[in-house]
């Protein structure tokens, strides 16, 4: 008999979810982490802390208020990287306790070390001593997650040539940055040191930056930055970085040379598989370390399964979390439905941007016919009380049966007003009933209204035209 149920490596949101759901439905479980990543690098390093810090530069610029007290307003005037992280260390302290105390409720066993495979049924824990223990289980589940990418002809020193894990441990605010990969992760720390006063330079190959999201929302967020003196290098690749004793200098491939304080590469992810020894459970990982799962997260061993970052797209604290509680359902023949297509996307950039849906690009290219809404905050009552002038939702309506084909918000609560947006949609609601629901006032969530509104008058002279 097996010592466990279910063993799962790694406690972040997708391993702590499939620990739990098993325990729910009556299973011995095991977590096997290292002692000081509990909650794993979400809440580490990735996700909580860097929601954290925004919040945190967000109260101390006062940035938000400025609409409303002046442009030289700010709550603290010389804010230190002190200043930032004793927020962030007191929620990740809390957010361990509640993880640690969720798992002991639950009676799953945490298990301090890092696992690596023996056979497809047995794990080695080596222990902080450098002592193994052994471990089988019926079923394994792999949610090791991520580490940031690191070009290896960049000689990164954690403090002014980093990673987006280092950010959490600089020694003051840098005067000046440049962030290399204008991506999800690059453009939220850019948008977080702009806010801080701090000059950044964005370097991207690509031709644009979050190219998933709509074309105007993403319009928006890059005027909102340049306003805040960030510069773009589009269409650039960095050759080399070098140290000096004041700072850094980032020569691109075309000729420029662009000094400051700090380097931050954003540059993608890398799949923490290199020491599970996969191949003696008969499986391997991709040249970014990702492993290949079927639609219930089952890798090609059946009763081994992975969730989360180290799968690859999305790579979402959310999206694991349900990742996570899905394979566990299935490993033990509990039903479960289906993930739902539309899943919300998130962006903590200051502003935030949210979307759920396709944009308009997308249904452009497929040949859909679609009519737009608009509403901006600066026409709403709550949006002129918090001082927000510049967000916007904006709604994709199909003509012919009057539902929603996508949702995109931009400005202060985006993250919360999309799920409305999801929820109508998942519902297969149509505009109309935006239109004659009754939302509070003064809210952000009233923008649905006028959005709908808008949309429908849209319509309307549309239906005019064809008579």
């Amino acid at each position: 008999m097996p010592d466990f149920d279910m063993l799962v490596l790694g406690s972040g949101p997708g391993g702590q979810k499939a620990a739990i759901a098993a325990a729910k439905l009556g299973r011995r479980v095991a977590v096997i982490d290292r002692p000081d990543m509990v909650g794993g690098v979400s809440i580490h390093t990735g996700t909580i802390p860097s929601k954290t810090l925004r919040e945190a530069v967000l109260y101390l610029t006062g940035l938000t208020q400025r609409d409303l007290y002046g442009q030289s307003y700010r709550v603290k005037e010389d804010i230190t990287v002190a200043d930032l992280i004793s927020r962030t260390q007191h929620v990740v302290g809390r957010e361990v306790d509640v993880i640690r105390s969720q798992l002991s409720r639950n009676q799953v066993a945490l298990y301090a070390g890092t696992g690596r495979f023996v056979d497809d049924h047995t794990v080695a824990v080596r222990d902080a001593d450098g002592k193994d223990q052994l471990f089988t289980a019926e079923h394994i589940v792999i949610a090791t997650g991520t580490r940031p990418a690191r070009p290896a002809s960049v000689a990164f020193d954690g403090r002014t040539i980093m990673d987006s894990d280092n950010v959490l441990t600089l020694e003051r605010v840098p005067r000046s940055m440049v962030i290399v990969g204008a991506g999800v992760i690059g453009m939220e720390y850019a948008s977080m040191f702009a806010a801080l006063g701090s000059r950044i330079t964005v370097v991207e190959k690509r031709a644009a930056m979050l190219d998933m999201c709509d074309v105007e929302i993403v319009e928006s967020l890059k005027y909102h930055l340049r306003d805040l003196a960030v510069t773009f290098r589009f269409g650039e690749t960095v050759a080399s970085v070098e140290q000096h004793p004041r700072g850094t200098l980032t020569v691109l491939e075309s000729g420029k040379k662009i000094p400051a304080d700090a380097v931050m590469y954003s540059a993608g992810r890398q799949g923490l598989t290199e020491e599970l020894d996969l191949d003696k459970a008969g499986l391997s990982a991709d040249p970014r370390g990702r492993i290949q799962v079927d639609e219930h997260y089952r890798t090609e061993v059946p009763h081994i399964y992975a969730v989360g970052d180290v799968i690859g797209f999305p790579a979402l604290a959310a999206t694991s979390m349900e990742q996570g509680r899905t394979a566990a359902y299935h490993a033990f023949g509990e039903p479960v439905g289906r993930m739902h297509h539309l899943q919300p996307i998130g962006i903590y950039t200051i502003p935030e941007i949210s979307f759920v849906g396709r944009t308009e690009d997308q249904l452009t290219e497929e040949r859909v016919p679609f009519e737009v809404g608009i509403s901006r905050y600066r026409e709403l009552a709550r949006g002129q009380i918090i001082g927000d002038s510049h967000g916007m939702l904006k709604l994709l309506v199909s003509p012919g049966d009057r539902k929603l084909l996508g949702v995109h918000c931009f400005g202060s609560g985006a993250t919360e007003l999309i799920h409305i947006g999801q929820t109508v949609m998942g519902c297969g609601g149509t505009v109309d009933y935006l239109v004659d629901a009754v939302f509070n006032y003064p809210t952000l969530a009233e923008s649905y209204k006028v959005a709908a509104l808008d949309a429908t008058n849209r319509l309307r002279h549309l239906d005019r035209m064809d008579g």
